[in-house]
């Protein structure tokens, strides 16, 4: 692949149009300012009603500030002119996929399949422009009881994981690194609605996969083994991350700045009031104010002022991202790893520069 620009990424549109349907497929559902208003919704700040932006947000059902900033409307109260529509799904694949088929302006990935839409064959016109978290133990690679201690212990056993998702790039780097090939094991693709079924039906020996599916395994007789955090001690970090369409960038700066202060806003909810930021997780995920609150440890939280600086979104995520290619390269998940350049251009910090200077200024 060629050295390219964001301009000539813009150019190419990879996915076919027949991928917008996914999004029919997907629970979506649409607010504004009015119906946040009647709900009983208050803006943290004074709201911008000077916004006419019609955005698609694409979300998963993930303990972060992504969901926080959904179930306390905020950006419904604080764009009370806005049309927002909410989008669910099943992991970062369909999400890239919405992406390919024009049906979102910006969404919720793993930075594994980030990668793969900056990457050859896609090289969706996308940039990578919040980091929604820093992903530790909450994707683990969860066992039956008994059917193994080690990567190695599973070689010929069933091991289910989302393909093309940080969860699997862990997996498929722990295998790697215990000096294993992955022909030898039995990988099998499914979503994390999935594969809690499959574990009761006895089908799967073993899952690397996040929670609330993650806490129904370990419940159900299994064990943790690895984590996500044990592949990032040992040099190939994930992260949930926010991809947005550039042309969307360009034309919505103002409502992005405003989006990224909002997920700022709820970072430092889960960290100063997480009762607070829980009730609004067990809402969305599924599980309770409890739970939800165990599930916090699983990440780390990183607010506006630090993503926008060297070791994040201002350097350093463009060399992680540039380093999952290669691996990715290397398990046949991409055509061909772009230059360097390419993913340090896929990543722009301009929303989180927006949102810390806010912080700044309160």
């Amino acid at each position: 692949m060629k050295p390219h620009s964001r301009k000539s990424a813009r150019s190419k549109v990879a996915a076919a149009a027949t991928l917008s349907a996914l999004a029919l497929l997907t629970s979506g559902c649409v607010g504004g300012g009015k119906e946040a208003a009647a709900g009983g919704a208050d803006c943290p700040w004074e709201p911008d009603e000077s916004l006419t932006s019609t955005v698609r947000i694409g979300y998963q059902k993930i303990p972060n500030g992504d969901v926080v900033v959904k179930d306390q409307k905020i950006l419904e109260s604080c764009a009370p002119n806005a049309t927002i529509t909410w989008s669910n799904f099943a992991s970062g694949g369909d999400v890239v996929q919405a992406f390919g088929g024009k049906s979102l302006d910006l969404g919720l990935v793993g930075s594994s399949p980030a990668t793969k839409a900056l990457s050859a064959p896609l090289e969706l016109p996308v940039s990578v422009v919040w980091i929604h978290d820093v992903i530790g133990s909450a994707e683990s690679l969860v066992v039956r009881d008994g059917a193994a201690t080690d990567v190695a212990g599973l070689k010929g056993k069933t091991i289910a994981t989302p393909f093309g998702s940080t969860a699997h790039f862990s997996l498929l780097q722990a295998i790697a690194d215990a000096g294993q090939d992955a022909a030898d094991y039995s990988l099998v693709n499914a979503d994390p609605e999935q594969i809690a079924p499959a574990w009761a039906r006895g089908d799967v020996d073993a899952a690397w996969v996040w929670d609330p599916t993650l806490s129904e395994l370990k419940k159900d007789k299994g064990s943790v083994i690895l984590t996500s955090e044990d592949t990032a001690k040992a040099g190939k970090p994930t992260f949930d991350v926010a991809i947005a369409d550039n042309a969307f960038i360009e034309k919505e700066a103002d409502f992005l700045a405003l989006w990224a202060k909002a997920q700022d806003y709820a970072i430092a909810q889960i960290a100063d009031d997480p009762d607070k930021a829980a009730e609004s997780v067990a809402v969305e995920v599924g599980v309770t104010t409890d739970e939800a609150k165990a599930q916090f440890a699983g990440f780390v939280y990183v607010p506006a002022a630090e993503q926008a600086g060297p070791d994040y979104l201002g350097g350093k995520l463009g060399k992680d991202l540039f380093a999952t290619a290669q691996f990715l390269l290397s398990q046949d998940g991409i055509a061909a790893v772009g230059p360097e350049a390419a993913y340090a251009e896929g990543v722009d910090a301009s929303a989180a520069e927006a949102a810390a200077k806010a912080s700044a200024g309160k």
